[in-house]
């Protein structure tokens, strides 16, 4: 289209309505002729526009309108389903998108969920969610989502520009002490106070634990070998697989005082041949843990630990006894499975020799708590015949 001086425009062009309003429309690298979806008041605001798109183009920065005309509901499924994700990870995004994200953002394309929708989805679950760390969960998820949509040039800028809403605010993990360790093993029952004690002492995670059979136990060694996970699912499925990472598997030295806690689970309550399981239900069945936990809540009651305390928090016990007995951090890492990617670690060291020295420290603490708790209870006075013990 030619201008009042003759000249045609070299990118686009603009023409005007007879309402008076302007148009303007190009040419997009595939071919297809883009038309503004607005208006413009003046002849110059469309050139304005036009020069604006050319800028895009020229840097690489142009992307189709319609790019992000793509259901959010379909792309964050789509998201889940294209990573590999652990199952007890997929399980958790599939309940924050079913949950929190998509009642707010199933129904709407991309490039609809702007930076105030963001906010005012945030505001309200925090106002409606009483915990605030799966607010943020769901918050990391769908910056997650919307970030990888920038990179398949779907939308041009991540929506989710909120500082610190992706944080949670980690509580203080709880520590058992020794006794409180005994009294939880005792007050849970014959059959799982073993696993009581490997998650304090070993120290391993529940989905280790249900992983192990009884070919992973070397008695005479008094080691244990962590080779799979098998966490369990929310469908209630076991899910077998590798560790929740490469140094997850592993040899565990077991302190010496578990010696006949290890023996006598072994003769009463694990299951047959090399490859039987090492902890079972009382039908025989691979143990629940809906089963498990009400069993874990009864014995945290009685015990008098508060209802925050989990079971996942016996390995914080154990983290913090193994410091106490002389433990490196690398130690604590190797013994506990944690993978670090530090550049710190590199250089400390923590070999077969230095595991057993850590569980013979470990067996020495607990020891010697034990009997100094003995030797209290021995010498607690007790009223004979109406006497005051502070008079005898």
């Amino acid at each position: 289209m030619a201008n009042k001086k003759g000249r045609r425009r070299r990118f686009g062009a603009v023409r005007q309505y007879r309402s008076g309003r302007w148009t303007a429309s190009y040419l997009a690298p595939d071919g297809e002729r883009v038309r503004a979806e607005e208006t413009f008041e003046t002849k110059k605001d469309a050139e304005i526009w036009l020069s604006q798109v050319e800028a895009d183009l020229s840097r690489g920065d142009w992307r189709s309108p319609d790019a992000g005309a793509v259901n959010f509901r379909v792309y964050a499924e789509k998201w889940v389903e294209e990573r590999e994700l652990a199952v007890r990870t997929v399980d958790l995004y599939e309940h924050l998108l079913r949950l929190h994200l998509l009642p707010a953002f199933g129904a709407l394309d991309l490039d609809e969920i702007t930076a105030p929708r963001v906010r005012e989805w945030r505001a309200e679950r925090l106002r409606t969610t009483s915990a605030k760390t799966t607010v943020a969960k769901a918050y990391r998820l769908l910056k997650g989502i919307m970030e990888t949509a920038v990179d398949d040039d779907l939308i041009s800028r991540n929506p989710c520009r909120i500082k610190g809403a992706g944080k949670e605010a980690a509580a203080e993990r709880r520590i058992a002490t020794v006794a409180q360790v005994d009294a939880l093993a005792n007050a849970i029952g014959p059959r799982w106070r073993l696993m009581v004690y490997l998650g304090a002492y070993g120290p391993m995670r529940p989905e280790e634990l249900a992983g192990l059979r009884r070919r992973d136990v070397d008695l005479d060694a008094l080691v244990i070998r962590v080779r799979i996970a098998e966490p369990e699912r929310t469908n209630g499925k076991r899910a077998p697989g590798p560790t929740k990472s490469d140094a997850g598997a592993r040899p565990v030295v077991l302190p010496a005082f578990l010696r006949k806690e290890v023996k006598r689970h072994l003769d009463w309550y694990a299951e047959k041949g090399p490859d039987g399981l090492l902890f079972v239900g009382e039908k025989g069945a691979p143990f629940r843990r809906t089963s498990f936990g009400r069993k874990w809540s009864r014995a945290r009651a009685s015990v008098g630990l508060p209802d925050g305390f989990r079971f996942y928090d016996l390995r914080h016990t154990g983290h913090t006894l193994s410091t106490r007995s002389g433990a490196t951090l690398k130690d604590t890492m190797v013994r506990s499975g944690q993978s670090s990617e530090k550049a710190a670690l590199i250089y400390q060291h923590s070999d077969d020799e230095r595991q057993r020295e850590l569980a013979a420290g470990l067996d020495e603490m607990v020891r010697a708590e034990r009997a100094k708790r003995h030797k209290e209870s021995s010498r607690e006075p007790s009223a004979h015949h109406g006497e005051d013990p502070s008079e005898s």
